[in-house]
């Protein structure tokens, strides 16, 4: 198989991503397992999204039976599908409610940006900065979530697990973004 990136920093981003999403819901996944599906079922299904995902990446990387558009159509909306349950629909009690709303907010922003995105007839058009935007809104959340579990909720042993899923989907948008960049207008 032929990569579709020849720069050696390109491919460096997808290998970044492929590898720190792999392990991430490996962990999840491992997680679920400890836990048991009662408890952890809404990792199992996020986990899904994930790997739905990094399967299109490497797919979209190896010019494997995924257009552009196709990719960049069933990797926005599983992104979304994730931010909508786990951020929006199911969002997670946080001890301070100011960071909650903060996160909420963000959580819409960030559903509207890639909504937009990806609605635009001329998609090739969007910016490098409005695409490096989505994923650093991704981290701000990310970031924020972990403030809020690390300062301000008890420690207990779903910490460090809730510590990994938080970084999961940022990671994976860091791949879209790197891939979405790659494109000539």
């Amino acid at each position: 198989m032929q990569s579709r990136f020849k720069k050696s920093a390109k491919i460096l981003d997808v290998a970044i991503t492929t590898l720190g999403g792999i392990m991430s819901v490996g962990i999840m996944l491992y997680g679920v397992a400890h836990f048991g599906l009662s408890e952890a079922w809404p990792e199992l299904v996020l986990n899904i999204f994930y790997l739905a995902c990094l399967a299109m990446i490497v797919m979209y990387f190896f010019n494997y039976r995924i257009t552009t558009k196709q990719f960049n159509y069933w990797c926005t909306v599983s992104v979304a599908i994730t931010i909508l349950l786990r951020d929006i629909l199911f969002a997670p009690p946080l001890a301070s409610y100011p960071l909650h709303l903060v996160c909420f907010t963000l959580s819409v922003l960030l559903l509207c940006t890639l909504t937009f995105f990806y609605a635009r007839k001329d998609w090739k058009s969007y910016s490098k900065r409005n695409l490096w935007s989505i994923f650093a809104i991704d981290s701000l959340i990310a970031m924020l979530y972990n403030i809020d579990i690390v300062f301000f909720e008890l420690q207990d042993q779903y910490t460090s697990y809730m510590l990994t899923e938080i970084w999961i989907r940022p990671t994976i948008t860091y791949g879209l973004v790197a891939c979405f960049v790659t494109e000539k207008a």
